[in-house]
């Protein structure tokens, strides 16, 4: 996202903003909502450590953690291990997937590339790998992932288990460019599944939530690494609504980023090139985002006036472009927390469900100063997953991890369902188990794949038992 600071912001506002701040009592308020969240106890009574998601959504006291290093290891955890077994990757899930009482697991211990096949361009690694390591072992041998999420801190098991994804023109979420998996069952065998064997397991284990066993090898499909030039530029809102189908159709990759209250996005689009190198200079988005809450603070019952200044401040940003290998540009840096939900709606739905949910939130919460996402995914063949024989448009709303995110549910996800939207499995939803038999065609098959699998219900918290089902 494009440079802007706070101090161009409260210039901008001059002594108006300062007046509004004093005399609308909003100082008190502001530092109320800027209090921290309160923390959780480090140990339960039993002496068990906190484990806590990188958001602070989701925590639990785990009787056991273990990283095991070798398959043998983990078929043996997966199936003697306290129950319930529950797989961990980096933390960036918001949902309630990982918390367990029983086995936390995380597969630090099996990481790094097996083997590659050049003339296929396939390359063979460890699920345990994190995407950012990923993407430099794969340059080495001249290969790159299709595409990549906006953070590159997953590992590539969990990114596969809840069905993380880019964005682009034709370009699958990263579980459609797995060919081979191996899954580790928790009765302790270790599967080999692919389109031929193990072919039913291959389809509905892809995108799993980790409740099917644990992946442990992932053999992917990639392409030639190459150069891409990544361009950011402010536009107004509207224009890049009317413009979104034509824009999403020119470029590799493109998204955009709606900056509310301020009538204007930010147009993140990436394509091949031969240009020489001009890398990335030093990460703005976190300056930028604490600019818009500062906005907020000081403006958010003048939304005219918000409005005024963002628009004037954000139009003298010039474009930043910067041109390298696609792995160093496609994922960012988000050193600041936050809270999201993000669902999955048909194509041709979704720039119509971007203007409901943008006139929601402006008319609904002034509050609201974090960004919202729009990306596009391919459909895919997967079973669970999100894109399952659909194109779909993505939209993911934010709250700033201090302040509430009751308004997700109360005012953005019917919205979203309105428009047939699936959630994404790592993000946060209130659906059930009838929901998502509705919105997954092959969801009962999936779920009678599972209990075959797991017929103790191991791998299964209690989260996981409400919307999945056992017996």
């Amino acid at each position: 996202m494009a440079r802007i600071s706070r101090r161009a912001l409260l210039v901008g506002g001059g002594v108006v903003g300062a007046g509004a701040l004093t005399a609308g009592g909003l100082a008190g308020r502001r530092l109320w909502l800027d209090r921290e969240p309160p923390e959780p106890p480090l140990a339960d009574k039993a002496g068990n450590l906190l484990w806590r998601n990188w958001a602070g959504t989701a925590q639990s006291y785990p009787a056991r953690r273990a990283a095991p290093a070798s398959e043998d290891e983990l078929a043996t955890l997966l199936k003697s291990g306290p129950a319930p077994v529950r797989p961990v990757g980096s933390g960036h899930s918001f949902s309630q997937l990982v918390p367990t009482e029983g086995t936390l697991l995380t597969l630090d211990g099996l990481t790094g590339l097996v083997s590659h096949d050049a003339a296929k361009r396939q390359a063979t690694v460890w699920a345990g790998t994190r995407l950012r390591e990923l993407g430099s072992a794969l340059a080495a041998i001249g290969q790159e992932m299709p595409n990549l999420p906006d953070i590159n801190k997953q590992s590539l098991a969990g990114a596969l288990a809840t069905g993380t994804h880019g964005t682009g023109k034709g370009l699958k979420a990263l579980h459609g460019e797995v060919i081979a998996m191996r899954l580790a069952t928790p009765s302790g065998e270790i599967l080999d599944c692919d389109a031929n064997r193990n072919a039913d397991i291959f389809n509905a284990a892809r995108v799993n939530l980790g409740a099917f066993g644990v992946v442990t090898q992932v053999t992917l499909q990639n392409r030639p690494l190459t150069r891409v030039r990544k361009r950011v530029e402010i536009r107004p809102t509207r224009e890049v609504l009317e413009d979104w189908p034509a824009l999403r159709a020119r470029h590799r990759n493109a998204e955009f980023l709606v900056l509310p209250f301020t009538n204007r996005c930010a147009v993140i689009t990436h394509d091949v090139t031969s240009d020489p190198v001009q890398p990335r200079g030093p990460d703005a988005d976190a300056e930028t985002l604490m600019s818009l809450k500062t906005l907020r603070d000081v403006f958010e019952f003048a939304p005219g006036m918000r409005r005024t200044i963002a628009a004037r401040e954000l139009d003298r940003i010039a474009p930043e472009i910067a041109v390298d290998e696609g792995w160093k540009l496609l994922s960012n840096e988000r050193p600041v927390r936050f809270k999201e939900i993000e669902y999955h709606v048909p194509i041709e739905a979704h720039v119509a469900a971007l203007r409901d949910v943008i006139d929601a939130v402006e008319t609904h919460r002034r509050d609201v100063f974090f960004p919202f996402e729009a990306r596009i995914v391919a459909a895919d063949d997967a079973w669970l997953s999100p894109f399952y024989q659909r194109e779909s448009g993505s939209v993911a709303v934010h709250a700033y991890y201090k302040e509430d995110h009751d308004f997700f549910f109360a005012l953005i996800e019917p919205i979203l369902r309105r428009h047939g939207g699936r959630p994404h499995w790592g993000k946060m939803n209130s659906l059930g188990a009838q929901d998502f038999a509705a919105l997954y065609p092959r969801w009962r098959d999936a779920m009678e794949i599972r209990r075959a699998l797991d017929p103790q219900g191991r791998m299964l918290n209690p989260y996981l038992k409400g919307i999945l089902g056992h017996g």
